[in-house]
């Protein structure tokens, strides 16, 4: 049984279509997404020669890697098996209906040792909103549809890379807060970005006028400050892991130690049972 998409596809190429001919004007969560892929890679200590750049904004991200080859985020990726030493998702897995099979996709791209590597946002994004928004629309409407992108947790999008194949697996986030003369300005910039409701199961009348007014007023009320402004949290998760080499660090198999910790650190082993050493002030 096909699941249910959760994006629609056609309308999300519409918003990204109308930031890129407005010259994208607002930015910053893909400038602060392109600095952390520069910083990982700079830690890397290789030259990559066969990259692959996944994105739906390329006008964003297409001179990030010179020479990489510039795939769109469809569905089904346009990536040959093996032909990749680097693999980069940018900010652009949080509107995938799977993503998990978007990063077995780019698994297979990589020749063996390849470096995967995903940017793109995920747990608290936009957490203020999203209540405001419930707060409103339950009060007006007496129901709720979908309005904020459903955001994957840091564990669940890290066991994906595990899922997917890969080796050495690392998830971490990088946390943003940004200020807002009122929730309104907030929804006019992520439309701006491209990053509007393209939710599959929204509800496709007109919103009553009332609402979104409602919503600035209740996010205002709850997290607004002395001058009236509303902060917006944002999260971006950091995916990276590689393709699996018989020459990469493998964990030790339990109890193959050749020594104790306890030797290591000049303590002395408590067996089993054995009361501990008495605490002293």
């Amino acid at each position: 049984m096909t699941p249910p998409a959760l994006t629609d596809r056609a309308q999300l190429l519409r918003q990204r279509a109308r930031a890129a001919r407005a010259g994208w004007p607002v930015r910053f969560l893909h400038e602060v997404a392109r600095a952390e892929v520069e910083d990982r890679l700079a830690m890397v200590n290789r030259a990559f020669t066969a990259p692959a750049l996944v994105t739906g904004q390329p006008g964003l991200w297409a001179d990030l890697l010179p020479g990489a080859r510039i795939v769109a985020d469809d569905p089904v990726l346009d990536l040959a098996p093996a032909a990749h030493d680097l693999v980069v998702h940018a900010m652009a897995l949080h509107w995938a209906d799977d993503p998990l099979g978007q990063i077995l996709q780019c698994a297979r791209a990589l020749v063996p040792d390849g470096l995967f590597l995903a940017l793109f946002p995920a747990g608290r994004t936009l957490c203020e909103l999203r209540a405001a928004l419930a707060q409103a629309e339950t009060a007006l409407m007496g129901g709720l549809s979908p309005r904020v992108l459903p955001m994957g947790e840091i564990r669940d999008l890290g066991g994906l890379l595990q899922r997917a194949g890969l080796a050495l697996p690392v998830a971490d986030c990088v946390r943003l807060t940004a200020s807002y003369a009122s929730a309104l300005e907030l929804m006019r910039e992520l439309r701006a970005m491209g990053e509007g409701n393209a939710l599959a199961a929204r509800h496709r009348r007109r919103p009553p006028r009332a609402l979104f007014a409602a919503a600035a007023a209740a996010y205002a009320e709850a997290w607004g400050d002395a001058d009236g402004r509303v902060p917006a949290t944002f999260e971006l998760i950091a995916l990276t892991a590689w393709a699996p080499h018989p020459a990469q660090p493998r964990p030790l198999r339990p109890g193959s130690a050749a020594a104790r910790l306890a030797e290591a650190l000049g303590t002395r082993e408590i067996g089993a049972g054995e009361p501990a050493a008495p605490q002293r002030d």
